[in-house]
């Protein structure tokens, strides 16, 4: 234990307190199969990097982590083609929809959803209904009470909404895990993180794999204000932010049980999806836009879930930012709000300079993100652009932009296992990994989503835990994941635990300086090998040693 404190404190040390800089442009987007053009090469040769250098930076930046030997693919299809491959994000992913298709939910309407896995209250109240269960004796005899209702659920064909959840875990880590479009992998959980939801919220629980799908991957790379109006039709986003409760004043006896106007999702569309919080609106403009979105709602069909209730619409007139919606309007005033707020040039700024922290660093420079925030009005808010400005600027190329952003902890546990060429039979067991480690995805509470800064992830506590899973990861310990570390030194190995040091860290951390890194770690190993004890692996222990501790060193902790 002495020992694994003071690697702690060295790696501690190493990471300098987590303030991270760094930079980021983008390049240009060809159509799928064409050659980009000379004049949209990126300008990395100015900024003093090798081509490879320059491979291993976009990989660090647009994928979840290299894979053994994929710089040299990059290299060889050239940066800025493998680069306008990714953003067109049509490369076959077989063998992935192969493993995918083991999981009978992934595809599920929101109808089939809520027929299939009803909600634990919506299953009792049915019980009940249907005279199995009386409401009296529900915790009479829990054990009793249990059993009687899992015999209901299975002669009803109803399963337990934590299988779907599981399901939809499960997809998570295999998409970032093993899909060729990697860019729409991650600029798919930057826009969840954006436009979030939280399965703590049982409302909208049932819905998120949907929300997921059909929403937020679909139009990762598209334009903003389609995504915009699509996350507020969602049943998800309607009833996390409760705008399906929303209504105008009453305007007969039927009416008067509405609830009222509800601004949550007003409020939060305005400082946290589009304008930012200094974006320039006021809280009257907040209640105008609340007036503008009552009837939004949801009823479920196998043709959309969205619903619009003309009953509840507030119809009188309305001013936002000093745009009127005139008196007698409907559905359309609100998609022209939204419009109107994607477009704006405060939305243009707040998600550009989002973008680039995601990207770049902690504290992008504000002429990169001004950059961004022309092409996003220029281009009427297309996404593939923004990140085509952002990749062609010298600023990514810098030498302050490099390895500047701390992984986050689902980062780590893919790269790892990316980097590692690891075989992923029991996806579960990597999402409780990641979730150990401080991120359980899907359940962050608050719609801000989890922070994009390096001071959230890393404390003593979570390096540790990173720590633990690289040895775990490495010394084959985490069930149903499989690693083979000589493989990937070609059956080779390793004289010592020093070559073996050098080895890896070369293969694990492609194109990087390894000289302070190797000094650093090196002393770990000799206080390992005499003080604490790993469980031994089928070949090599201390293989397994030296890997996990290039995991959970100061340098795989940045990308």
């Amino acid at each position: 234990m002495k020992a694994v404190i003071k690697v702690m404190g060295v790696i501690l040390a190493a990471m300098g307190g987590y303030v991270l800089l760094s930079s980021f442009l983008a390049g240009t987007l060809p159509m799928r199969g064409t050659q980009v053009g000379p004049a949209l090469r990126f300008p990395w040769r100015q900024a003093g990097l090798t081509e490879r250098q320059a491979a291993a930076h976009l990989l660090s930046r647009f994928t979840y982590g290299a894979m053994p030997g994929q710089v040299d693919a990059v290299v060889k299809m050239g940066l800025e083609n493998w680069f306008a491959q990714q953003l067109a994000a049509q490369d076959q992913d077989d063998s992935l929809e192969e493993i995918l298709s083991r999981y009978d939910a992934l595809e599920l309407s929101n109808v089939q959803v809520a027929e299939t896995y009803p909600r634990n209250g919506q299953v009792i109240r049915m019980a009940i209904r249907d005279g199995v269960v009386d409401k009296d004796s529900v915790k009479a005899d829990r054990v009793a009470y249990r059993q009687v209702i899992r015999q209901y659920m299975e002669e009803k064909g109803y399963k337990r909404q934590q299988e779907l959840f599981r399901q939809f875990f499960c997809q998570k880590i295999l998409r970032a895990a093993y899909s060729e479009n990697q860019l729409q992998e991650v600029m798919t959980d930057f826009w969840f993180n954006h436009f979030n939801v939280s399965l703590t919220k049982n409302d909208c629980a049932e819905f998120i794999p949907a929300y997921e799908r059909d929403v937020i991957r679909p139009n990762a790379l598209g334009r903003f204000n389609e995504l915009l109006l699509k996350t507020a039709k969602s049943p998800a986003m309607l009833y996390y932010l409760d705008n399906f409760s929303s209504s105008g004043p009453a305007r007969d006896t039927a009416q008067k049980r509405a609830r009222g106007l509800n601004e949550n999702y007003a409020r939060e569309v305005m400082e946290l999806h589009t304008l930012g919080v200094d974006g320039g609106y006021t809280q009257q403009d907040v209640t105008e836009a609340a007036r503008v979105l009552t009837g939004w709602g949801v009823r479920l069909r196998e043709d959309g879930d969205f619903f619009f209730n003309a009953n509840r619409h507030d119809q009188g007139e309305k001013v936002v930012m000093g745009h009127v919606f005139p008196a007698g309007g409907g559905y359309e005033e609100g998609v022209d709000l939204l419009n109107m707020l994607a477009h704006h040039p405060s939305t243009a700024k707040f998600i550009c300079h989002k973008i680039a922290v995601r990207f770049v660093n902690d504290d992008p420079p504000a002429t990169l993100v001004d950059k961004m925030a022309n092409t996003f009005l220029e281009k009427n808010g297309d996404i593939r652009q923004v990140l085509i400005t952002m990749v062609s600027a010298p600023e990514f190329w810098s030498a302050g932009a490099l390895r500047e952003k701390t992984k986050s902890p689902f980062e780590l546990a893919i790269g790892a296992v990316r980097s590692l060429h690891a075989t992923i039979d029991q996806p579960m067991q990597l999402y409780n990994w990641v979730t150990r480690m401080g991120e359980r995805e899907y359940y962050y509470q608050a719609p801000t989503g989890f922070p994009d800064k390096g001071a959230y992830w890393i404390n003593t506590g979570s390096l540790l835990s990173r720590m633990n899973f690289g040895l775990a990861l490495a010394a084959g310990r985490i069930s149903g994941v499989r690693v083979d570390l000589l493989a990937l030194n070609h059956g080779h190995e390793p004289e010592s635990a020093r070559a073996a040091l050098l080895i890896y860290g070369h293969l694990i951390l492609p194109e990087r300086n390894l000289d302070a890194t190797v000094k650093r770690l090196t002393p770990m190993l000799n206080e390992r090998d005499s003080t604490m004890t790993t469980p031994a692996v089928e070949g090599d222990p201390m293989l397994a040693q030296v890997v996990g501790i290039i995991i959970g060193s100061p340098e795989y902790q940045r990308r």
